[in-house]
This record gives structure tokens, C-alpha cells and sequence, in this order.
């Protein structure tokens, strides 16, 4: 429709002509609502199923070494040094000291 044909039109007309659009807009709105609530259903079945199998399989770390004073504090040679090795090799002993026979 032109501006110049909503122009001539009367007020009660512009009315009711607002109204329908509203009804419209609404209609739409609820059926757009209910397509995007299915697939967000879809999507948080799918992804359930796959966090399962997203886990990354890590297998476990055998020690490397260990602590002669406690055999069983050990260090799988990952991540940071521990107290007594730290504190032992400040002392001049060598990492290979405490490495566990294999």
C-alpha cells in the first residue's frame, strides 16, 4: 500500500488496518516461536548424545618417579615439580636419582 493511499484513508480505517497487522505480526511471531523452541529441542537432544562420546580419552600416567624418604609420594613428570623433589635438587641431587626402575 502507498503513503499517499494510507493518507486519504480515515482514522478508523488506519484503526482497523493497524489491528490486522498486529494480528498478523503476532500469528507469525508464535509460529516462528514454536519452530525455533523445536529446533532448540532437537539441538539439546543432539548434543546429550554427543557430549557422551566428546569426551577425550586420556589414558593413565604411570609415575616416573618417586621420593626415596616416602615411596609413595610419586611425580608422573607432568605439570609442576613437587615439594620434595624441589626442596632435592636445591640440594645438588639430580632428577634421574628419583627415577623410578623400570
Amino acid at each position: 500500500m502507498k503513503a499517499r493511499n494510507l493518507s486519504e484513508k480515515s482514522v478508523d480505517e488506519l484503526w482497523a488496518l493497524h489491528e490486522q497487522v498486529v494480528h498478523v505480526l503476532s500469528v507469525k511471531m508464535q509460529e516462528e516461536k514454536a519452530l525455533l523452541e523445536q529446533r532448540l529441542k532437537e539441538l539439546s537432544s543432539q548434543s546429550a548424545v554427543l557430549s557422551g562420546a566428546a569426551k577425550r580419552f586420556y589414558p593413565p600416567v604411570v609415575p616416573k618417579y618417586c621420593n626415596p624418604a616416602r615411596p609413595s609420594e610419586t611425580w608422573a613428570g607432568r605439570g609442576k615439580q613437587p615439594r620434595w623433589l624441589v626442596a632435592a635438587l636445591k640440594k645438588g641431587k639430580r632428577l634421574e636419582d628419583f627415577r623410578i626402575a623400570a
